[in-house]
């Protein structure tokens, strides 16, 4: 299949598009003119496009699918009201002008995988929560609705859209697991607040493996929480951790000492709490290949 990938260069697309290059797949890494990355790799070929005026590169046309995982990152800095432009015009825009790029192809994609997550739920204590579930209030949450309105539209061109709403991812390339990892290490680890928030994670490696299903399973569409089924407090990810390591847990981070060097970022990102369950995923019969926290963190640290 030929694949055309946006975000590509991030934790997800990197490894997502060696994967789809390795089942031998043509993939076309979609990329803003100013980009200094290698035009062509094993991986594939890098194909220019304008994410705020749509403009692609003729060797973008007639893609099979589209996994768009475009977005700067949710956690990079506090939010102010010029980042949180940032954040919509990287999601929703860029969203809005691929959307828009393949309405003027002849040769239409079948699908396109769309990324999300799971903070569209908003903070919802200890409440069980499906692709059913009703969105929340908070910016994540309206971000992320906004970000999936402008996804669906290629519905109307008739291609498959997929909605993939991604939890906490943990990798050891990076990501939140990183940045945990290094006050573990120290021996200054600890549950962030009441420790009672839930959270939902998911691995790199089953994260790749679900937006390759959503290419290729014809019957997957819509929302889809891509989370391992079974989410921890933070208290019990933070033993988890800690005992791996084989350090203690020993120093919590207040919520207002959080909510002070964070501002609202933190409520959102690290307090908020999101049972989240991937119900859609286990009536597609996905087999997940780290259900548990601790299988999960024991074979990605043992990388490292």
């Amino acid at each position: 299949m030929k694949i055309l990938v946006t975000g590509s260069t991030g934790l997800v697309g990197t490894a997502l598009v060696s994967a789809l290059a390795r089942d031998g797949n043509t993939v076309c890494r979609l990329v803003r003119p100013q980009s200094t990355a290698p035009v062509e790799t094993k991986d594939g070929f890098n194909v220019m496009w304008n994410p705020t005026t749509g403009e692609l590169g003729g060797a973008g046309v007639g893609p099979d699918a589209v996994v768009n995982l475009a977005g700067a990152p949710i956690g990079d800095g506090r939010w102010t009201a010029e980042r949180k432009a940032t954040l919509r015009s990287s999601r929703i825009e860029s969203t809005r002008a691929l959307v828009n790029a393949l309405g003027k192809m002849n040769a239409r994609p079948r699908v396109l995988v769309s990324a999300s997550a799971i903070g569209i739920y908003g903070n919802r204590g200890d409440e069980l929560l499906t692709e059913e579930s009703k969105p929340g209030g908070d910016f994540l949450a309206g971000l992320a609705q906004e970000w999936e309105a402008e996804a669906l539209k290629a519905e109307a061109l008739g291609i498959r859209v997929v909605h993939a709403r991604f939890g906490i991812i943990l990798a050891q390339e990076g990501g939140a697991l990183a940045k945990m990892l290094l006050p573990f290490k120290l021996g200054a680890g600890g549950r962030l607040g009441s420790g009672k928030q839930w959270m939902s994670w998911v691995a790199l490696d089953d994260v790749v493996g679900i937006l390759r299903l959503g290419i290729e399973n014809a019957s997957m569409r819509g929302a889809i929480n891509v989370v391992a089924p079974q989410p921890v407090r933070n208290e019990e990810f933070t033993k988890v951790l800690a005992k791996i390591l084989h350090r203690p847990a020993l120093f919590p981070a207040p919520a207002f000492a959080l909510r002070l060097a964070l501002g609202e970022m933190a409520d959102a990102l690290l307090l908020s709490s999101q049972r989240v369950v991937p119900q859609a995923l286990e009536k597609l019969g996905y087999r997940f290949l780290h259900e548990d926290l601790n299988s999960a963190l024991t074979a990605l640290l043992a990388k490292s």
